[in-house]
């Protein structure tokens, strides 16, 4: 079965992954990608200062094939909207 590599980015934090998981395609890996950068974003971007999460995924020859992004975007209205009159 191919490896794969997931290597981490989280702002200016960069995180290589050094052992990699096998998966048996290449749309395996795509779809752990995808559920690892939710659960890192979900985790860690209310938190933090960084706004986006990415996963860049490598072969077993360190080539990057796909990267996942995960962006936190926070709007806020202003100025802020008056309550409704009665």
């Amino acid at each position: 079965m191919p490896r794969f590599y997931f290597d981490v980015r989280e702002g200016t934090r960069f995180i290589p992954d050094a052992d990699g998981l096998e998966f048996e395609s290449l749309d395996a890996a795509e779809h752990a990608a995808a559920e690892a950068a939710a659960e890192i974003g979900r985790d860690r971007l209310p938190k933090s200062d960084a706004r986006d999460i990415t996963i860049e995924v490598k072969n077993e020859h360190r080539q990057r094939v796909l990267t996942v992004t995960i962006t936190m975007a926070i709007h806020r209205v202003d100025p802020e909207p008056l309550p409704p009159r009665a």
